[in-house]
């Protein structure tokens, strides 16, 4: 059985953690506390006293320099970091965007703590599905090959600045999750626009 931390130990063990984002259910755990609301009330006064932050409703951070995408997954769950924030730093979209995008099971813009989250639903059986999730210090984050697809497969027709960064055998590797005959059929299009685009080699004489 986990040990109880004693009264001086309740923040000390939050700190300790490997996560930069607790909810009130973390707390409890690591607490070894089945009243939620004493983890609750606990929780708030550290707050109030500057011990903690709190960056949105029901969640908790150690101090202002918590990480934003842990923060963005942790508001509904199951939930993964995708669509442009993925696309942008892959160098596939050149065009900046401030907000980080999240695939969710609700579609929602929110703010929280002077970050604009957008939650993009995605249906159940995709969601679920982890071919192109890659999971590092608790975060699930999209490959830029699935990330590619997530973006096909909520809209219909979509601009992307460079094709050349993405692996295209992943690409046709994680497409049958989607189980989406238009969404094939536009994947081959961006496949074959891409080929076009290709160098031709030299022939050999």
């Amino acid at each position: 059985m986990d040990k109880i931390p004693t009264k001086g130990e309740y923040l000390e063990v939050l700190l300790r953690s490997s996560k930069t984002i607790f909810s009130t259910k973390d707390a409890a755990l690591l607490w070894n506390e089945n009243d939620k609301t004493v983890v609750t009330d606990r929780l708030k006064k550290y707050v109030k006293s500057g011990k903690l932050v709190r960056p949105y409703r029901g969640l908790y951070a150690k101090d202002k320099n918590y990480n934003r995408f842990e923060l963005a997954t942790r508001i509904y769950t199951p939930s993964y970091i995708s669509f442009e924030t993925i696309l942008t730093r892959a160098g596939i979209n050149f065009q900046f965007y401030s907000n980080v995008f999240v695939a969710s099971y609700v579609t929602r813009d929110i703010e929280a703590d002077d970050q604009k989250i957008s939650f993009i639903r995605m249906k159940d059986y995709v969601l679920s599905n982890t071919a192109g999730i890659e999971h590092a210090d608790g975060i699930a984050t999209a490959t830029k090959e699935r990330a590619f697809l997530d973006r096909i497969y909520v809209s219909k027709d979509y601009h992307f600045d460079n094709l050349n960064a993405l692996d295209w055998d992943k690409v046709f590797e994680i497409l049958p999750i989607y189980n989406n005959k238009r969404m094939e059929k536009k994947v081959k299009q961006y496949f074959d626009h891409y080929k076009s685009d290709q160098p031709t080699k030299p022939e050999k004489i």
